[in-house]
């Protein structure tokens, strides 16, 4: 059994044979790690092969699928491992391909950049939903972007079709999408060196397969039924929690900001819910008596007094200093009425009281009626 060299945070290990290692976490996660990425790296001056493994018994496994996925990994001289903050235990092992090679591995941690665009972009995606599902600028856009990384699944998936059933190549694609995954894994973290030396090639890729997405997506348009609308829709809020849970570290504050997000993206029915049930409990309490209304003899009374104090209200300012007389003599018709009305006297003359009488009477009111039914009889 071969001895497994323990890490340490910030500490450097220089080595120049194969080796393993093992981290035991000891560090509870606080909510300030929400973040924080925890990683082991691996710089060497040649190329070299790293494997990770869950516990000390697993480096010294040796089986058939582990010499088929010895052959699948890929050799780098820069690498690094991400150690989840709740394992107890990470290990690895370092297998140098030539001799002489140096290399060293340290573990850190450090605020992660990426984490947040990722949590950023769900929260983006499962609030926008809606919007985005009925946009055709992110119908076009995700089509091609969706164009651009199945392609190589295609790719893959064709090859397997036409090559021989005996060819000694075809046990790598057993499996299929498990070795497409594989290389474009592989792809993403040669991006960088892809895109320096094979530009021409990978700019000439995008735009063929670009234009080809683009084609495919204008032949059968944007989504119109809206039950595939809200489908796409569905579908967008669910992979933005995915994304807003996979962006944090801390399980408990992911879960937590999650259902925060669920509950504010439906707030509007639980309003709705208790505004409901508040209306069934203000109409099921019983209602207080109506008003009683005045009797026609009440009516009268009440009137005739409410006129009689307004009409003493206003003898009693028309007396005051601050009434201007002459101003109001000059414009009204009948200056002796309104001093008599001021001294004491009654506001209506007894021919207004006697048309007034003949106006408003039952009498009047049926004479009235009879004369509109005879009009309305000569039209």
């Amino acid at each position: 059994r071969e001895s497994v060299i323990p890490l340490h945070e910030g500490h450097v290990y220089h080595l120049s044979v194969s080796h393993h290692f093992c981290y035991t976490n000891t560090r509870v996660p606080q909510w300030h790690d929400i973040w924080t990425r925890m990683q082991i790296r691996v710089n060497s001056s040649q190329m070299i092969r790293v494997t990770q493994v869950d516990s000390e018994e697993e480096l010294e496994e040796w089986n058939m699928w582990n010499i088929i996925f010895s052959f699948l990994k890929e050799k780098l001289n820069d690498t690094s491992i991400d150690v989840d903050l709740y394992s107890n235990k990470t290990c690895l092992k370092v297998e140098l391909l030539e001799a002489g090679t140096t290399y060293c591995v340290v573990l850190f941690r450090r605020f992660d950049p990426k984490l947040f665009v990722v949590f950023f972009l769900g929260l983006l995606l499962f609030f926008c939903g809606d919007m985005l599902s009925r946009s055709q600028l992110f119908y076009y856009s995700a089509g091609i972007s969706f164009g651009l990384l199945a392609s190589l699944l295609i790719l893959v998936y064709m090859m397997s079709k036409v090559m021989p059933k005996k060819s000694p190549v075809y046990f790598l694609l057993v499996g299929g999408w498990s070795f497409s995954l594989y290389l474009l894994q592989l792809i993403f973290k040669n991006l960088r060196e892809i895109c320096k030396s094979y530009w021409q090639y990978l700019l000439g890729y995008l735009l063929l397969v670009g234009f080809v997405s683009f084609g495919v997506c204008y032949r059968y348009g944007p989504l119109e039924n809206e039950r595939s609308i809200n489908l796409l829709s569905w579908v967008l809020q669910l992979l933005g929690l995915l994304l807003m849970y996979a962006g944090i570290q801390i399980h408990p504050i992911a879960l937590g900001l999650v259902v925060i997000a669920v509950c504010t993206k439906n707030l509007d029915y639980p309003l709705q819910w208790a505004f409901a049930a508040y209306r069934r409990v203000q109409s099921a309490r019983p209602k207080s008596n109506s008003p009683r209304l005045l009797t026609e003899e009440e009516y009268r009374v009440q009137g005739e007094v409410e006129t009689r104090k307004a009409l003493e209200e206003l003898r009693s300012y028309c007396r005051s200093p601050d009434f201007s007389a002459w101003t109001v003599v000059s414009r009204i018709q009948s200056p002796k009425r309104f001093a008599d009305f001021v001294g004491g006297a009654c506001h209506v003359t007894p021919n207004e009281v006697s048309v007034h009488e003949q106006e408003y009477s039952l009498d009047g009111i049926f004479f009235d009626n009879d004369l509109f039914e005879e009009e309305g009889e000569e039209e």
